[in-house]
C-alpha cells in the first residue's frame, strides 16, 4: 500500500506490536520508525511528552501552540489516560503501556504503538505502527496522511531526544 512503510526494516515491519493484539483484521497497517543518537531512556521520556502535545505540524493539530520544546516532568502513562492533547483538549485515549518500551493508544478511529528500542551502537529506534480497521478503500488515503503526520512527529522527537542527550540548552532546543 502507498505511504505504509517509512524508515523501518524488514525485520521492524515482522515484529509484532501492542496495537496487534487490539485490530485483528486491520484495513490499514502503516509502520514509521527512525534511528535516535540518544539512550532509549531519554527517547522514552520523548515519547511520554506525546501526551501533552502532538508534536506534529503544530498549525494543522494545535491550533498554531508550538509543542513545548522543553523536556518536562510528564508521569509515566497508564492505561485509560488521555492519550495526547490537541486542539485545545484531550485526544484518544491510552490502551496498554510497557513502561520505557512502548506506549499503545487510540485516536480517532486508529489504534498505533511507539516503540523504543535499544540499540547495540548506543544508539535507540523509534518505532511507530499505526492500525485501523473499516474501509480497504479509505487506508491508501489515509495511510499517506499519517505518514506526512508521522514522519514530522518522529523526527521531531528525534531532534529534541538528541538535544537532550547531548545537554543541549531549553532556549537551543527552538533555534535547531
Amino acid at each position: 500500500m502507498i505511504g505504509d512503510r517509512w524508515g523501518v526494516s524488514e525485520a521492524e515491519v515482522a515484529r509484532r506490536y501492542g496495537c496487534d493484539d487490539v485490530v485483528r483484521r486491520p484495513a490499514l497497517e502503516a509502520w514509521r520508525g527512525v534511528t535516535v543518537h540518544a539512550d532509549a531512556a531519554t527517547v522514552w521520556a520523548r515519547v511520554r511528552q506525546v501526551r501533552i502535545a502532538p508534536y506534529s505540524y503544530d498549525l494543522v493539530d494545535n491550533l498554531g501552540r508550538r509543542s513545548p520544546r522543553e523536556l518536562r516532568d510528564v508521569p509515566e502513562p497508564v492505561k485509560g489516560d488521555p492519550f495526547t492533547r490537541a486542539l485545545g483538549r484531550d485526544q484518544g485515549r491510552v490502551v496498554a503501556v510497557d513502561p520505557g518500551r512502548e506506549l499503545t493508544a487510540r485516536i480517532m478511529g486508529a489504534h498505533m504503538s511507539y516503540v523504543v528500542l535499544r540499540q547495540d551502537d548506543g544508539t535507540t529506534r523509534l518505532l511507530l505502527k499505526v492500525v485501523m480497521g473499516g474501509s480497504r478503500w479509505l487506508a491508501p488515503a489515509v495511510s499517506v496522511g499519517d505518514l506526512v503526520m508521522a514522519r514530522k512527529q518522529l523526527l521531531n522527537l528525534k531532534r529534541l531526544a538528541e538535544a537532550d542527550e547531548h545537554g543541549v540548552g531549553r532556549s537551543e532546543h527552538g533555534r535547531r
